[in-house]
């Protein structure tokens, strides 16, 4: 059987709108705008360098319907520039771009060919005996194990399963085309390439069952390196799978412990310290996009929730120190607490602590909070609801009145501490 080389890549979202950049301008948002593109157009240059044999993409190649055509038109000149290199694609549509979902289409590449919606097929590469079988999703919601009725594999061929499911279900992700690892492992192909969870895995060796995970960044829940995977197969076995880090701006979580600043100076040193750091350590010619996170007890506390818009114009200050595009500061969050203990104070915050703190038991108050949030929350956009991050606002939408109040409280109780020093 021939040696050969492919790259598994899926949930490329292409031209999926970045979050966080809502009145951002300058060269590092322009760059994080267009980064689903740039990561793309740099995993088809590794392709052509390196040489592959061919290309699956595994479903959500785009977010959604295009706004217009020159979402398609950037795919098709990606795909010719594979078609010269002589490299052909397999592409399988997944939830985001179902043949539901996609209302314009274009005439793609010879070198490309796509997994049909109404059954599944095979696809077969005669001169390196392999065969993929895969099916694209009709809608955007597939409730059924799609894996049964996947063909049976082809004997003397390295058999390659295409599929887009939520697997059995993988927190944040919808569970689509559920199914089990052992449906995958029986089906008696040799790797299965997997899209959907955005998060690269290696479930299951021989057969290989692999999440590539998502080409691209998009928001800080996405952190980390970013990519696709280069499989090698030699003599009808994969020998290696390899990472290709082709993403340009990487989502940074930054934690920066305080607990031993003494003064706002030298916190704003310490933040200042990490973003070097970070940028040394993980930019590698990418850039980050960092969210900052101060953490520690501190007797600083509510000077620290204070001064916030401050702190984080120190901390874009210290990004643009480095250069325009090298570090874009997401958000700046003050997750500390206060080594004092406020309710043990004799004095007009310890009552407010106090009575803080009671309300959090209180039935009935929680039952009227919850009542009047309920019509608020309920106005909220989607995607507010869905996304939301913070602790407060987390609290509210999840209807969590205990924990709205302790976090409420506290902010109010550091704010008027540090207005009264």
């Amino acid at each position: 059987m021939q040696s050969f080389r492919f790259i598994h890549t899926g949930d490329i979202h292409l031209d999926s709108p970045l979050k966080g950049l809502s009145g951002q301008e300058g060269a590092a948002a322009d760059r994080i705008r267009t980064a689903t593109r740039t990561a793309f157009e740099n995993l088809i240059s590794q392709a052509i360098e390196d040489e592959v044999d061919f290309v699956v993409i595994a479903g959500d190649l785009y977010d959604g319907d295009w706004r217009d055509y020159q979402t398609g038109l950037f795919f098709v000149k990606q795909m010719g520039r594979l078609a010269q290199a002589g490299i052909p694609v397999f592409l399988l549509h997944g939830n985001h771009d179902a043949e539901s979902q996609i209302t314009r289409k274009l005439t793609l590449p010879s070198n490309v060919s796509v997994f049909p919606a109404r059954k599944a097929e095979t696809f077969r590469l005669a001169h390196l005996n392999v065969a993929l079988h895969g099916q694209s999703f009709r809608q955007r919601d597939i409730p059924d194990n799609l894996v049964p009725t996947y063909p049976p594999p082809v004997a003397g061929y390295f058999n390659i399963g295409v599929l887009h499911t939520g697997l059995g279900g993988t927190p944040g992700h919808a569970n689509y085309a559920p199914c089990a690892v052992e449906d995958l492992i029986n089906q008696g192909y040799d790797y299965w390439a997997l899209a959907h969870v955005h998060q690269a895995a290696v479930l299951h060796e021989r057969p290989y069952v692999v999440f590539c995970g998502n080409l691209q960044g998009r928001h800080i829940r996405e952190s980390g390196p970013k990519g696709a995977s280069l499989v090698a197969v030699e003599g009808g076995q994969v020998e290696e799978i390899s990472p290709l880090h082709v993403d340009c701006v990487r989502w940074i979580h930054l934690p920066v412990p305080v607990d031993q600043c003494s003064a706002l100076a030298d916190v704003v040193d310490c933040v200042r310290q990490s973003i070097e750091d970070v940028v040394e350590r993980d930019a590698q010619g990418r850039l980050l996009a960092c969210r900052i996170e101060l953490r520690g007890r501190t007797g600083l506390h509510g000077e620290l929730l204070a001064s916030a818009d401050h702190l984080l114009a120190e901390a874009r200050a210290a990004a643009l120190g480095l250069g325009e595009d090298i570090v874009w500061i997401e958000r700046f969050v003050v997750a500390t607490a206060s080594s004092e203990t406020a309710a043990s104070r004799q004095d007009a915050l310890g009552d407010l602590q106090r009575i803080i703190e009671s309300a959090g038991s209180d039935a009935e108050l929680q039952a009227r909070l919850a009542s009047d949030l309920s019509d608020l929350v309920r106005k909220l956009p989607h995607d507010v609801r869905a996304d939301a991050d913070d602790a407060v606002l987390k609290a509210a939408v999840d209807g969590n009145i205990a924990s709205l109040i302790a976090h409420g409280g506290a902010y109010l109780s550091a704010r008027l501490a540090a207005e009264k020093v």
